[in-house]
């Protein structure tokens, strides 16, 4: 059925490409792999190359796909050899990577008689057999730098910087042109890599100032705001792009880390009375301070005990106008609380506030405080927390970088309401908002000359 020639054709890709049966069997579009298998087998090559002595990127090729969920049977009929052998391969990948399936047998070995070398000149058989200590000289110097990079390392994947070690350890010993040519790399990049690993790390002094402004920041600071920071440090300010901060921060690890726990607890209790009318309408923007107040309650579930906040948000730049902490959610926590607020206001301010619908809302202290002080009230839709997506906003924000990730263990209540304190305050002062201009609300209410 098929020709002596399409068999040649067929078993040379296999020998000499590396390719596997199924790639062979794609590329030429024949036999079908069982018979390939067969026709591999009966090559001469096959048996000269002795049971299990394949190349080392097949052996990682079939490790890996085995490791990857491939049945090491269908594996083992493509390469050509048992599926025990792929087991056995895939274990030592798993467990010491690509050093362990190195063996005497991946090597390159010294020519034999058979191999023609009794034909050679003396000159040329001197050649030969300096090209060939090169070549393990380059594999033992290639094994050193897996050792030290790590055994998952794969030699056919070495980065330009970990040949040019291997250049470098050689160059003296075999002259540099010939390491270069074994080693496929070009004049150019290898001095360039020589330069960048002798300068050293450039970002040294920049990785240490990251890290020192992540943990300053609570470690939940993302680039963005390190990258602010960096610009804006008045001793000593760095301008530097964002993606290096990103991509620094992504090598250190420096990524913040939210737990996220579901809401346990709800303020609504039923339709207590009239609802006014949803003013907002999902807009929450303010053209000045004090037009436009939010405010929610949100829980914490402490070590032996709960307690609950309630704060007074100005959406015209996110600042906490007052809040009140509680062991309890009752009406004294949300009306103290509106009442701090209205303190704060000047003649002739009359905000709109605008809840959910909450009890503590709906109550009539609540209600008195609002019309005594011609405050407007506004009311989200029923079960409908987008109403008040940038109340929520907020609770995010402080669960994140405040209290989500901390060890609360034997903290008591008085510590809790310091520490929060602390961290309000930062909040208004100093943390800093790219929606601001990188400003905090405090220094942002400066710059438009809104306070001294």
């Amino acid at each position: 059925m098929f020709s002596d020639e399409d068999r040649r054709r067929a078993v040379d890709l296999y020998f000499t490409q590396g390719m596997t049966i199924r790639k062979v069997v794609a590329r030429l579009g024949y036999p079908s792999e069982g018979a390939l298998v067969n026709w591999v087998r009966s090559d001469p090559r096959y048996e000269r190359a002795g049971k299990g002595s394949y190349t080392l990127e097949c052996k990682v090729r079939a490790a890996r796909r085995a490791l990857a969920g491939e049945s090491p049977t269908a594996v083992a009929r493509e390469v050509g050899c048992r599926a025990t052998s792929v087991c056995q391969w895939a274990r030592l990948y798993e467990s010491e990577g690509t050093l362990g399936l190195m063996s005497a047998r991946n090597a390159p070995t010294p020519a034999t008689p058979g191999d023609g070398m009794e034909a050679c000149g003396e000159d040329e058989l001197r050649a030969r057999l300096e090209a060939l200590r090169l070549e393990n000289a380059v594999l033992r110097e290639t094994i050193k730098v897996l050792k030290v990079d790590g055994p998952r390392h794969d030699p056919a994947e070495l980065t330009n910087r970990e040949r040019t070690r291997v250049v470098d350890a050689l160059r003296d010993e075999f002259g540099l042109d010939a390491v270069l040519g074994s080693m496929g790399l070009a004049r150019s990049t290898y001095y360039y890599q020589r330069a960048v690993i002798k300068a050293g790390d450039k970002y040294a002094g920049l990785r240490e100032r990251i890290r020192v402004l992540f943990e300053k920041g609570g470690r939940v600071w993302g680039y963005r705001t390190i990258h602010a920071m960096l610009r804006r440090d008045g001793a000593d300010p760095l301008a530097v792009s964002e993606k290096v901060v990103r991509r620094i921060m992504g090598e250190e690890g420096l990524r913040p880390v939210y737990l996220r726990k579901p809401k346990a607890w709800s303020s609504y209790k039923g339709e207590l009375s009239l609802a006014p009318a949803n003013l907002v309408e999902r807009d929450f923007h303010a053209e000045r301070p004090n037009e436009l107040w939010l405010t929610d309650v949100t829980q914490f579930t402490m070590d032996g005990y709960k307690c609950w906040l309630s704060p007074v948000i100005d959406c015209f730049d996110g600042m906490v106008v007052a809040w009140r902490l509680s062991p309890s959610p009752d009406a004294a926590m949300s009306e103290g609380m509106l009442l701090d607020a209205v303190a704060t206001l000047r003649d002739g301010e009359h905000p709109i506030i605008h809840s959910d619908r909450g009890c503590h809302y709906r109550w009539a202290g609540w209600i008195r405080i609002c019309a005594d002080n011609g405050l407007t009230r506004s009311m989200s839709a029923k079960g409908c927390s987008p109403d008040n997506a940038a109340a929520e906003g907020f609770f995010g924000r402080l669960k994140n970088e405040f209290f989500h990730c901390r060890d609360w263990k034997g903290v008591t209540y008085e510590q809790f309401h310091e520490r929060l304190a602390a961290y309000l305050t930062h909040y208004n002062e100093t943390r800093i908002k790219k929606s601001l201009g990188w400003q905090s609300p405090v220094q942002y209410r400066k710059s438009l000359g809104l306070v001294a």
